[in-house]
C-alpha cells in the first residue's frame, strides 16, 4: 500500500528526532514522526535513569572545544542552541534545570520522564503524529521511502526528509547502526561507527574478577598522556568503566587503535605527595601484615589495595620509595574496547562533508541528517544529549528553508 504523509517526515524519534519536530511542527508544517521502537527516546530514558545529565553550563568556547576536532557547522549549531538555551527550553516545558558542583545539568526532577512527557504532549498539540513500530528499510526507485509495520511494509512520500536514526550502540534501545548500507546504496559515505564513552579489558587476575566486580575505585587520579580525571570508575569482571574512564576513553581509544594497546596511570594517594608517602612507608612496620602497612600509611584497603598487588605492588613491597612511586603512578594495561554496542554513545556514521550547512545531503535534495548518526565524537558530561539536540534543531531549521525555498 502507499501512504501519502503531510509534508514533513522525520526517521527516528529520539532528542535529536523530536528537536526537528519541534522546529518544524513550529514553523506550520505538518511533520509524521517514525519509530521503530514501541515507544520514543528509550536511549534518552535509560540514560535518566540514574540522573538525566542534559547539558554542561560551560559555555562558548570553553563548551565546543570539548569536542575533539568539531567541525564547523555542528560548531555553529552547538552555538545557536547551547546550555543556557537548553535551560531555557526546557523551563517553557515547565521543568527547571539544576546545576550540579561539576557543572552538570540536570532537569530538577533528575529524571527523564517528566521532560520527555512535556516534550511529547507540546509536538502532540502542534499535530506532530508519531508513528511507532514502523522501521525505516530502505527507499523505492522512486525515493518514496519504505517502512516495516506490523501490518506489514508501506510506502510513504514526503516533500522532506530528516533522518534521526541513532549510532551504533544499545541495539535493545533502538540504535542498532543497521542504516549506512542502506545509505551505501543511494551513495551516501560513511564512516566506520567506533565506541566513545566506553570501557576497556583489562586481563585480571582470578582474585580480582572474584572478588572486586562492580566495586567502585574511588578518590584516585586518573591519567592519561596529558589528560587527568579525578572521578572514580568501576571494576567490571572484563576490565574498567564509568567515571573516569568515560572521560578519557576517546584518547584511549585512539591509541589502543593506532597501537594495538594502551597503559592508564593511576594515583591511588592524590592527596599525599610522593615524599609524604615515602616517609610514612618507611615507618618501621614491626610484624605488621603488607596489607594493614599500606592501611595505615597510605589509606589503601579493598579495592586500591588489589590493585596495587595486582600490577608489581609485592615486587617492590620492601622498598619504600620505589612503593611509593608505583602508588602514585600504577599502570594498567589496556586492550581493546568493550564491545560495540555497550558504548555509552558512537563515533562513525555520515560524514560533515557529505552534508552542506543547513544538515542536508548534498547529492540528495531535501533529505536532512542530525544527531548520532553523524560523524562526531562527544565526551560525557552533558555534550551528546546538547549535539544531539542541537543539530536536530538545526537540520529542522534547514529543512524550513529548503521547503520555503521550494515554493
Amino acid at each position: 500500500m502507499t501512504e501519502h504523509s503531510p509534508n514533513v517526515a522525520i526517521i527516528g524519534a529520539g532528542p535529536a528526532g523530536l528537536m526537528a519536530a519541534e522546529i518544524l511542527s513550529d514553523a506550520g508544517y505538518a511533520v509524521s514522526l517514525y519509530e521503530a521502537m514501541p515507544s520514543p527516546a528509550r536511549k534518552f530514558l535509560m540514560a535518566g535513569k540514574s540522573g538525566l545529565n542534559i547539558t554542561n553550563m560551560r559555555e562558548g568556547e570553553a563548551f565546543t572545544s570539548r569536542f575533539p576536532s568539531v567541525a564547523p557547522m555542528l560548531k555553529t549549531a552547538l552555538g545557536e542552541f547551547g546550555p543556557a538555551a537548553i535551560a531555557e527550553w526546557m523551563r517553557a516545558l515547565g521543568v527547571e534545570a539544576t546545576i550540579g558542583p561539576t557543572g552538570r545539568v540536570f532537569p530538577v526532577q533528575m529524571k527523564a520522564s517528566p521532560l520527555l512527557r512535556a516534550w511529547l504532549a507540546r509536538l502532540q498539540s502542534h499535530g506532530v503524529q508519531l508513528h511507532t513500530r514502523h522501521r525505516w528499510a530502505g527507499w523505492s526507485d522512486d525515493f518514496d521511502m519504505i517502512f516495516d509495520t506490523p501490518e506489514g511494509p508501506i510506502s510513504v512520500q514526503s516533500d522532506t526528509q530528516i533522518f534521526a536514526l541513532g549510532g551504533g550502540s544499545w541495539k535493545r534501545l533502538g540504535s542498532d547502526g543497521s542504516w549506512p548500507s542502506v545509505f551505501a546504496e543511494r551513495g551516501i559515505h560513511t564512516e566506520p561507527f567506533r565506541p566513545s564513552n566506553c570501557g576497556f579489558i583489562v586481563d585480571w587476575s582470578d582474585r580480582v574478577r572474584t572478588e572486586f566486580v562492580g566495586t567502585p575505585v574511588k578518590n584516585v587520579a586518573v591519567r592519561f598522556g596529558d589528560q587527568t580525571s579525578r572521578e572514580e570508575f568501576v571494576v567490571t569482571d572484563r576490565g574498567v568503566e564509568s567515571g573516569a574512564i568515560f572521560t578519557l576513553s576517546l584518547a584511549v581509544r585512539d591509541r589502543v587503535e593506532n597501537n594495538g594497546k594502551a597503559t592508564l596511570e593511576i594515583d591511588l594517594a592524590p592527596d599525599l605527595s610522593e615524599e609524604a608517602l615515602v616517609s610514612r612507608l618507611k615507618q618501621d612496620r614491626g610484624k605488621q601484615s603488607l596489607s594493614n602497612h599500606l592501611r595505615k600509611a597510605a589509606n589503601l584497603k579493598g579495592v586500591k589495595r588489589a590493585l596495587l598487588l595486582e600490577f608489581g605492588g609485592l615486587d617492590v613491597s620492601n622498598e619504600p620509595e620505589r612503593l611509593a612511586r608505583l602508588i602514585k603512578c600504577l599502570p594498567i594495561p589496556l586492550a581493546k574496547p568493550f564491545p560495540l554496542d555497550e558504548a555509552i554513545s558512537t563515533a562513525g556514521g555520515v560524514s560533515f562533508d557529505v552534508l552542506d550547512d543547513q544538515f542536508m545531503v548534498k547529492e540528495q535534495p531535501g533529505m536532512f541528517c542530525a544527531g548520532e548518526m553523524l560523524d562526531w565524537d562527544a565526551p560525557t558530561g552533558g555534550y551528546l544529549l546538547t549535539a544531539c539536540m542541537a543539530t536536530g534543531r538545526a537540520a529542522g531549521l534547514g529543512a524550513v528553508r529548503w521547503l520555503r525555498s521550494q515554493v
